[in-house]
């Protein structure tokens, strides 16, 4: 298996916080498979802290560097001192389907933009030195429709590849979608006469 089908990412939720001068700084990172699920986390967090003064996050959605989808917000703290170091953290540790959010209870004194960038980044790294980091395979799913009488040579291509079967129909018609290391995807839809 080629080094590009494997990422790192989170196997739950794990939680972290950070104090300073009065500030409390609790910080939560999970894994998160889309955009809409990053902002569904986020609503839920904003609703259940809603006494906070700000509740900030930082994400990377997508198995690879390439088709990465990354966002971060400050939520009112000074531009740059929140979300991009909590990003920062995200991707120094090379995680990939990963979401941070960091609730923070204001303690009464200033922090300054340095205090600040400092309490962000402390608090996501807390976090992560108390999560369970996990490999995963880079995969694709692919379809192959064909007719009932190729279904050992089909089912030949399936084992010798050790592929995983995501589901499968078994007719006159037939039809099995399964899910193919990135690097061998070319190779298999060769293969199986597809492309």
């Amino acid at each position: 298996m080629a080094e590009t089908d494997k990422y790192l990412t989170l196997e739950k939720l794990s939680e972290g916080v950070y104090k300073d001068k009065g500030s409390r700084f609790y910080s939560f990172v999970f894994p998160v498979s889309s955009v809409d699920e990053a902002k569904k986390i986020l609503d839920e967090y904003r609703k259940k802290y809603h006494d906070a003064r700000h509740v900030c996050y930082a994400y990377v959605v997508g198995k690879t560097d390439e088709d990465s989808v990354t966002r971060s917000s400050d939520d009112g703290e000074p531009s740059g001192t929140a979300g991009k170091p909590m990003l920062t953290q995200l991707v120094s540790n090379g995680l990939h389907d990963v979401m941070a959010v960091v609730v923070r209870y204001f303690g009464g004194v200033l922090l300054g933009t340095g205090g600040l960038v400092v309490a962000y980044r402390s608090a996501v790294e807390d976090a992560l030195q108390n999560a369970t980091v996990v490999e995963r395979i880079v995969e694709d799913e692919i379809t192959v429709d064909f007719e009932y009488e190729k279904m050992n040579a089909v089912m030949k291509v399936v084992k010798d590849n050790s592929l995983k079967i995501v589901s499968q129909k078994f007719d006159l018609n037939c039809s099995i979608t399964v899910l193919v290391p990135k690097s061998k995807t070319q190779q298999v839809k060769s293969k199986l006469g597809i492309e």
